[in-house]
């Protein structure tokens, strides 16, 4: 829909509260009947100043808010604001249609019908969440006219900063929000674990007797994995003619829970690690499907070697990030 001069798809999902404050807001300024352009596209635009009209090869910075009939899909409120230049796209039924008759703060509200995007675009794809008659909402506040692509760059590193910093605070909230999830878990069911690295929980059946788990060594481990929510298990090597897990811990080469839990073991130990979804998989979808999964892991340690044994290896399942 939107043509974001970075090309980044602009469907982060967004706090509700800010994302309809920001619809409640821009629809309560547009008071006045849409207009529409050649293609069919219908638009509002509510001006505060008095400021010129945008030029063709003039840049935008903008917010926006995206929804489906009443959904909220995307909002940048509070977040990395879009750029976008100003061009002569023609009828394109594209909410771009609308943005050279904007100016320097104008809020403008835009509606697309799923029908129309379809009939407009044969064989586009629709994602499957919108429907046949689906209205299709775009509402944008202008924030800033750039001239020229210099001055946009600069503006973007300034805002690509912020975001950095807020991106960070965000992900400090959330990992102590898992932590503390985590903790309640392992109480509920009165695990008593002992917290090792930035938030692995470990429970030692068998701290073993040979040489120590330690960053640079070579280990063989047998696991049985499952998810934390569910108890399901996604993933073992337990059992008669399966090959252990070999990897040298402390290189990324395995999920961070792995790499700090394991170090609490010796060759023969055995035990169990809880590893909040920080330390799994994060973000991107877990075993069982969703972001940010608590993983718990029963864990043997077969063999600990200074090296690799010389020869070809087998190779390892996909565990490291």
């Amino acid at each position: 829909m939107l043509h974001n001069y970075n090309k980044q798809k602009m469907t982060r999902i967004t706090s509700l509260f800010i994302a309809l404050a920001a619809v409640i807001l821009l629809a309560a300024c547009g008071s006045s009947d849409y207009k529409k352009t050649k293609s069919g596209l219908l638009y509002r635009i509510t001006s505060t100043g008095n400021n010129p009209q945008v030029k063709l090869g003039e840049f935008i910075k903008f917010d926006y808010v995206q929804k489906v009939n009443d959904s909220v899909l995307g909002s940048s409120y509070g977040k990395l604001p879009a750029y976008t230049r100003i061009d002569s796209v023609g009828d394109v039924y594209d909410v771009s249609e609308a943005f050279r008759f904007l100016h320097k703060g104008d809020s403008l509200e835009t509606v697309l019908i799923a029908d129309s995007i379809i009939n407009k675009n044969p064989g586009q794809q629709m994602a499957p969440f919108i429907k046949k008659g689906a209205k299709l909402y775009v509402f944008i506040k202008v924030k800033e006219v750039f001239a020229n692509e210099a001055d946009l760059q600069a503006d973007r590193q300034k805002e690509l900063e912020k975001e950095s910093v807020r991106r960070q605070e965000e992900s400090k909230v959330e990992n102590a929000r898992q932590l503390t999830d985590l903790e309640v878990f392992l109480s509920n069911k009165n695990i008593k674990a002992q917290k090792t690295g930035q938030g692995t929980f470990v429970v030692v059946k068998d701290p073993g007797t040979g040489p120590a788990v330690d960053s640079g060594k070579y280990i063989a481990v047998r696991y049985r994995g499952t998810v934390m929510e569910t108890g399901k298990e996604f993933e073992t090597n337990m059992g008669a003619g399966k090959e252990a897990y070999r990897f040298v811990i402390g290189t990324h080469a395995v999920i961070q829970g792995w790499d700090e839990g394991l170090k609490l073991f010796k060759k023969g130990g055995k035990g169990t690690l809880y590893i909040p979804g920080f330390l799994a998989y994060g973000p991107q979808p877990g075993p069982g499907g969703k972001p940010n999964e608590g993983l718990v892991f029963d864990v043997e340690i077969e063999d600990v070697m200074d090296a690799p044994p010389a020869g070809p290896q087998l190779p390892a399942p996909p565990q490291g990030k």
